[in-house]
């Protein structure tokens, strides 16, 4: 009480006459700038929070919320002046463009997409789970923390009524949120699906962006031990079995193991997590590169760098389990002994789920955020490294300098960024294009377990000293973007449809607009979908085109003297591919009679309709 009323003493005193204000406006735009003002209400809004917080006297907080109300006021008014300054000056043309890291996605471009999602959700309620949807904002303080290095990237938000926002970076720390607010008593499987925001320097055309749709799935709860994980590992495997991504592999480390090998190759207990970030870039980066992150960034001395070297160059499958159990030193370490002890427990459930061929047990597999406690997972493909890189040369030895001339070309340096002549931003950063030929997809799919995230909410939620209830738990994020990068242009090759319509009704001679309606409503009804030109009496070729143009299969011809025989024409229609393109197939065919009264069942029982949600068109 005493901090906030000499908070308010302090403002009240720097703004003594403050209600007189708004009579001399002139004099004050003199006085203060815009920055001074924003800087005074976010004051003056944060002592606010705190009389609230600390119920202090009810006039107290009414004179603070005035205060706050008048300085708002007169930063509008100093805008509003500003801005009628400006009014008789021409306008510049407006520049049509996304923000930096956004894209739109076209109708074809979003059917692939909505397919790609389709088909993930379909999976995660198959594994049981059940649908969460959480704020694309979040309070600063939530996401604070939890992301290492990465923290960087998180997008904040302009004060909003005394609360600090950011967007949020992942599902993960939201989905925490949400147990610790549940009492960390939920347990079970939950899924989301939606847009995440991270700073990042995008690669537009390998979908790394700054904003993007990821797929989380996470088990919460006390459950017997690695069953969650595996159960997770055999998601992600059904997922990507299900997607034209090319061969997939799922690499697994234990992040008690990598602490175990930092721990007894030296790394200081405070320099373990950024080291761990530094290792995690051996999928991108060639050792030396990463060594001298280590060395010369981190701190960490050379010949302990080696020492990681020598463990992190290693993966395979359960034999290198074995290789782990014979190293004594490592053995002795407690944490490196309980991650082993875990692998080998994963390794049978993940054969039982006969998904082992899919799994390389890769040593150099860090996973930069500060949340993970247990086993971490991504996926990659062959799209996911940078062209021409190839992570097992990425481990070349540090002691020497590589002078073969075969070494020297099997690690490319680090991708090229483009040296770009724009002009530097208000703010002054400047932030470099990146050569997009040079960049890999990245890994498609990742998580771990984050044992302690729940709990460190509702340790904080209750104050030092307190005890707190915690919730295990482990997940999976899958990028909708990365895939979609991926099976994109192999849609487009294969001739996939671009929109769901399946019958267009036309009309021939007499527009027959009533009997259009009627049958385009009853199939409808019916579950097929179903479409019509919106003209009175349009001609037949100019409904063929509109059908054409989406795609649409199946061409219903009305006429009058069929419809008193209780008849309508049906002409299938048929794509082909011509030089990359779809092309129709031109037929002579005229159509087939259907009873109009048996046109429902006669199309769904068609290999069209039966087929129909494979998205194929040809």
């Amino acid at each position: 009480m005493f901090l906030a009323l000499t908070r308010a003493s302090r403002l009240s005193y720097r703004l003594p006459a403050f209600r007189s204000v708004t009579a001399h406006a002139p004099r004050f735009h003199s006085m203060a700038t815009v920055e001074s003002l924003d800087s005074q209400i976010t004051e003056q809004a944060a002592l606010l929070l705190d009389l609230k917080t600390q119920n202090a006297d009810a006039s107290n907080i009414e004179e603070a919320k005035k205060k706050l109300g008048e300085l708002k006021k007169n930063l509008a008014s100093i805008k509003g002046a500003a801005g009628n300054k400006d009014a008789g000056k021409k306008k510049g043309r407006l520049l049509l463009k996304t923000a930096k890291g956004t894209r739109d996605y076209g109708p074809g471009e979003m059917f692939c997409r909505e397919h790609i999602e389709r088909t993930v959700k379909d999976v995660f309620t198959t594994f049981g789970g059940s649908c969460l949807d959480t704020p694309v904002f979040e309070r600063k303080d939530i996401l604070a923390g939890k992301y290492g290095e990465d923290a960087k990237l998180i997008f904040d938000l302009m004060d909003q009524g005394g609360e600090q926002l950011a967007l949020r970076y992942d599902h993960t720390v939201p989905l925490a949120r949400y147990l610790a607010m549940g009492g960390a008593t939920i347990q079970g499987k939950i899924w989301q699906v939606g847009k995440v925001y991270r700073r990042d320097n995008p690669v537009m055309s390998k979908g790394r962006m700054r904003e993007f749709s990821q797929a989380d799935f996470d088990i919460s709860g006390v459950w017997d031990p690695m069953i969650p994980d595996a159960e997770i590992i055999s998601l992600l495997c059904t997922i990507l079995a299900r997607f034209d991504v090319g061969e997939f592999t799922v690499k697994i480390n234990h992040r008690k193991i990598l602490d175990g090998i930092f721990e007894v190759c030296g790394v200081p207990e405070e320099k373990i997590r950024s080291i761990s970030s530094a290792v995690d870039k051996l999928d991108k980066l060639p050792w030396l590169e990463v060594k001298k992150e280590m060395t010369e960034e981190k701190g960490l001395d050379p010949a302990v760098a080696d020492k990681i070297g020598e463990y992190v160059k290693h993966k395979g499958g359960p034999s290198l389990l074995e290789q782990l159990k014979a190293d004594e030193t490592l053995m002795a370490n407690g944490n490196a002994k309980q991650g082993v002890l875990d692998m080998e427990l994963l390794f049978t459930l993940l054969k039982a789920y006969n998904v082992i061929n899919k799994i390389s047990f890769d040593l150099s597999l860090a996973r930069g955020l500060d949340y993970y406690t247990g086993i971490i997972y991504e996926a990659i493909v062959e799209a996911s490294a940078p062209p021409g890189f190839a992570a097992a040369n990425a481990l070349a030895s540090s002691s020497a300098p590589v002078t073969t001339e075969s070494s020297a070309t099997s690690t490319p340096p680090p991708p090229k960024k483009k040296s770009s002549k724009k002009p530097k931003p208000e703010n002054g950063e400047e932030e470099e294009e990146v050569d997009e030929s040079q960049v890999g997809v990245g890994s498609i799919a990742a998580g771990g377990r984050y044992d302690n995230l729940v709990g460190m909410f509702t340790a904080a939620a209750a104050g030092e000293g307190k005890k707190a209830p915690s919730l295990p738990c482990i997940g999976v994020s899958i990028g909708l973007d990365r895939i979609f990068a991926i099976v994109w242009p192999k849609w487009v090759e294969k001739g996939m449809r671009s929109k769901e319509t399946m019958v267009y009704v036309m009309a021939a001679g007499d527009g027959l607009l009533e009997e259009r309606v009627r049958l385009v409503h009853e199939l409808r009804e019916a579950g097929i979908k179903t479409d019509f030109l919106a003209k009175k009496k349009p001609k037949l070729p100019t409904q063929f085109a509109a059908g054409e143009k989406d795609e649409v299969p199946f061409a219903i011809i009305l006429g009058g003297e069929e419809l008193q025989q209780g008849l309508v024409t049906v002409k299938e229609q048929k794509w082909e591919l011509v030089d990359g393109k779809k092309a129709k197939i031109q037929s002579a065919d005229t159509g087939t009679k259907v009873r109009r009264d048996g046109l429902i069942p006669w199309l769904k029982e068609t290999q069209t309709f039966l087929e129909w949600s494979s998205g194929k068109l040809m």
